[in-house]
């Protein structure tokens, strides 16, 4: 579960987070596009489908870092980075009126990475 949720929260760095429409055609901005936070998302998703990947191969983390416990760091951090982008648009970004379905996306996949990560924390005990 947490692989599927991290390839999707991949993804939303490349959909529309804000929707705007002023004088002419409706505007979007991706993800990627919204600075800093947008790529850390990008990059938060990767590293989760990197895992899940790795463990399908054999591959483990080390005894003392169990993988469980990153994937929720990382799902709890892309929640936070997501729900700051949610709360506040950037004035650069202006006229954007809405929320694109990018950043919906996002918040659930997020929140899907931190419930896969739990799951995997339960089938390690």
């Amino acid at each position: 579960m947490s692989g599927l949720a991290g390839l999707v929260l991949m993804l939303s760095s490349f959909m529309g987070w804000y929707t705007g429409s002023g004088e002419g055609p409706t505007t979007s901005v991706l993800g990627w596009h919204t600075g800093t936070l947008g790529k850390l998302v990008f990059f938060l998703g990767l590293l989760v489908l990197l895992l899940a990947i790795l463990r399908e191969l054999g591959i483990t983390l080390p005894a003392s870092v169990p993988e469980s416990l990153v994937v929720i760091a990382a799902g709890s951090l892309a929640t936070v980075f997501v729900l700051i982008r949610v709360i506040s648009i950037g004035e650069e970004y202006l006229p954007a009126d809405g929320r694109g379905i990018g950043i919906w996306a996002a918040l659930v996949a997020a929140v899907g990475v931190i419930l896969g990560g739990l799951l995997q924390a339960s089938e390690e005990l």
